[in-house]
């Protein structure tokens, strides 16, 4: 699952650039026509977007936040990436080879390409960017695709050669993942390289400046091997209030932000906003969840699990936080894509059946007092999510009162999102959590559900262990033929149905917003960011000359 743009740790936040549009694209003022045809792309201006939090380090195989994750994705390459069919294309590698028996890769790589610094990047800076991922010393969550790697050649500097013992689907794009200068990081302690605040890498824009809780800014590359972006300047102003995002775009400080449903609908149809910005909408390649602590006593009897689930009404979520821009969860893949199975059960809203699960699971109301209880204790537990997210907390709220009806008793917790990482997820310290996946086209989910990954800082961080899941996930990514590996996914989905480790919520659509300055925007099954550094403002429009 390792690809540009998707750092994998799961609170990536609505801003992940790699969204799939499948037949549900659709923009409320589409690019205007022959804009971008009449007019020559000319260079200048500055492209202003929020975050609602400060990036973690801009080295990407320490990064494991969505900030941290943007920003990285414009100053590094993969050899690889996905175009904007979603189809995978050479990036730092011009092409490529693969054996007859699927297990050798030979990468021709571009020549001509150059680090920030003006050292010429080669082949020896992929071996040793394989090398960081599979060092033990590196902690990092995103070693497991290269630990597939049995040996690497690079007979020459613009060739890198890769070897597996097994057929592993997910190979090509595993190369996706951002390259590392070997001449700043070799020999050095990677935790505490300097590069992790002056980042140097080979992609379209420079790093600048970095005001720490303030700004991130980037400036284009006039080298870069494609081409230099047109856009001079990226600035990541860090404000960690969706609402304040919001009211610095209406008054035109912001030039792209992901919007909520009620700002999409219901605060945007105004002349004045329209005439500053176009909007688009497409169902995100991810999804929300209510994930629980398999740790935890309570939820070790699967029939909680189901209770909550059968609690939980997905529509109301749906209709009443994402008011109708969004499509129920039932796995981890999106309804739309080929791997999803249409056949697990749904979990609808029943909350008699939770009732009796519960009931099952020996939990009874004693004393009258509304709240179920076994043993002189309450079934009670608390929900944490992060500060920052609306949709979640509001998710929280209305899942809050439903399990109150069913007679369990929920605290909500929203939480500042570094405290959260350190003393809540990262440590395992929680009952159950709101959060959401961001994913792609890829649909390997071992890093996720294979029990190997519940150490500290992996990403099955819920402690879900199932030998059967294990098996299904190793195979599954042996497979090349598509009918066989969704025949492993799809039994994948129905365990994890009947398991509810999560209770899938729902897979919302993405609501973005862009300046009308900026020409050759463009949605493509890849969302709109596919091809950024094509954007332009035309002279006349630009609005900040440095």
């Amino acid at each position: 699952m390792l690809m540009k743009n998707f750092i994998i740790y799961h609170f990536l936040c609505v801003s992940a650039a790699l969204l799939f549009l499948g037949a549900c694209s659709h923009s409320d003022e589409a690019d205007r026509p022959g804009v971008s045809e009449a007019l020559n792309p000319e260079y200048g201006d500055t492209f202003m977007e929020a975050s609602i939090g400060d990036a973690s380090t801009l080295l990407p195989v320490l990064a494991s936040d969505s900030a941290s994750s943007s920003i990285n994705s414009m100053i590094y390459n993969g050899l690889v990436r996905y175009n904007k069919d979603l189809q995978i294309e050479g990036e730092l590698a011009q092409s490529w080879d693969v054996s007859d028996d699927n297990l050798t890769l030979t990468f021709h790589l571009q020549k001509g390409v150059t680090w920030h610094d003006g050292t010429p990047f080669t082949s020896a800076d992929v071996e040793f960017n394989y090398q960081l991922y599979i060092d033990p010393e590196t902690p990092t969550s995103y070693a497991e695709s290269f630990k597939q790697v049995t040996g690497v050649e690079t007979p020459d500097p613009y060739t890198f050669i890769v070897h597996y013992d097994k057929p592993y689907a997910p190979a090509l794009i595993s190369w996706a993942t951002a390259i590392h200068p070997k001449h700043l990081l070799d020999g050095k302690d990677v935790t505490k390289s300097l590069l992790a605040r002056n980042p140097i890498g080979t992609g379209p824009y420079r790093f600048v400046e970095w005001a720490g809780g303030e700004k991130i800014v980037l400036e284009s590359n006039p080298d870069y091997f494609e081409g230099q972006p047109y856009l001079k300047r990226v600035v990541y102003r860090i404000i960690p209030d969706i609402s304040t995002q919001f009211l610095e775009l209406q008054t035109g400080s912001l030039d792209f932000m992901g919007l909520s449903p009620l700002q999409y609908d219901r605060q945007t149809e105004t002349p004045a906003f329209k005439r500053l910005y176009n909007k688009y909408r497409y169902l995100n390649f991810g999804y929300t969840y209510l994930g629980y602590n398999l740790n935890r006593p309570l939820f070790k009897d699967k029939r909680i699990r189901q209770a909550l689930s059968y609690a939980i009404n997905k529509q109301e979520l749906i209709d009443g936080v994402l008011l109708g821009y969004g499509a129920v969860a039932t796995g981890p893949y999106k309804p739309d894509t080929w791997v999803y199975n249409s056949e697990v059960p749904k979990y609808t809203y029943d909350p008699d059946r939770a009732r009796k699960l519960l009931a099952e699971a020996g939990w009874q109301d004693t004393d009258g007092n509304g709240i179920l209880d076994k043993n002189g204790e309450e079934l009670a537990f608390t929900i944490v999510t992060n500060q920052g997210n609306d949709l979640r907390s509001k998710t929280g709220e209305i899942i809050q009162r439903r399990f109150k009806e069913v007679g369990v008793a929920v605290k909500l917790r929203v939480i500042e999102w570094a405290t959260f990482l350190k003393e809540f997820i990262n440590p395992g310290n929680f009952d159950a959590t709101i959060l959401g996946w961001s994913g792609g086209p890829e649909p390997d989910q071992y890093n996720i559900w294979h029990s190997s990954k519940v150490g500290p800082r992996e990403l099955n961080f819920i402690g879900f262990k199932n030998s059967e899941v294990d098996l299904l996930l190793e195979k599954g990514r042996r497979i090349f033929d598509t009918q066989e590996r969704k025949a492993y996914y799809h039994r994948l989905q129905e365990i994890l149905a009947e398991e509810q480790p999560y209770t899938f919520l729902y897979v919302g659509e993405a609501l973005p917003a862009v300046s009308k300055r900026f020409r050759g925007v463009k949605a493509a099954p890849a969302g709109i960011r596919y091809n950024f550094n094509q954007w332009f403002v035309p002279q006349d429009e630009q609005k900040y000359s440095r």
